[in-house]
């Protein structure tokens, strides 16, 4: 770990949490005292933008138009269901400092919507030319999957640089996520920085 920036309220309110993620910091709620702190890896794991992939059965479940998608359409569902589960680092706390920055236009979500119902999406913050990927949920298979595609695709067609998605799982290594170090992953965030691009 490169830095642990302990928890403190003032950290929370908008501005300062803008601040942090232009650090390549994110925020995680310990699971037991519920206090938020922020990490800074020394390996960070992004999807390459440039050189991703799409699993071969996900391209049949796009084929069967399977979902509809929507873009920023109900943000507290998503993240509410993102914390639904056994352990999770998404306290009630973070949800208001998530909520605060949604009204200001910085968090952004896929929803996947089956039969007039939400069943998988994703949410994260995005600023310049990055987009930094908080959380996924899933009702329904390959729900969360194919939200990240439509994710993939849709940072692509607005010409961002960077889709970072903190740690390495089984589920990202599927579209290509790989590790970098965190100088390269900093040199990144400068380049995003400069973008002038609109989620």
């Amino acid at each position: 770990m490169k830095e642990n920036i302990q928890g403190k309220e003032e950290w929370l309110e908008p501005d300062n949490m803008i601040r942090l993620y232009l650090r390549g910091a994110f925020p995680m709620a310990d699971e037991i005292t519920g206090e938020i702190n922020w990490y800074l890896p020394e390996v960070r794991t992004i999807i390459p933008l440039d050189n991703f992939n799409i699993p071969r059965s996900l391209k049949k479940i796009f084929k069967e138009n399977k979902f509809e998608f929507r873009f920023d359409y109900n943000f507290l569902p998503v993240v509410k269901a993102c914390a639904d589960r056994s352990q999770t680092w998404i306290s009630g706390k973070l949800i208001e400092a998530y909520l605060r920055l949604n009204d200001l236009g910085y968090i952004h979500t896929v929803e996947s919507w089956q039969n007039g119902k939400l069943v998988g999406g994703l949410y994260g913050v995005s600023y310049g030319g990055a987009f930094f990927g908080e959380s996924m949920f899933s009702k329904v298979s390959q729900a969360s999957k194919a939200a990240l595609v439509k994710l993939i695709e849709h940072l692509n067609e607005r010409k961002f640089v960077l889709l970072d998605v903190q740690y390495m799982t089984p589920h990202l290594k599927m579209f290509g996520a790989k590790e970098i170090p965190f100088e390269e992953y900093n040199r990144l965030l400068q380049i995003c920085y400069k973008a002038n691009c609109n989620f």
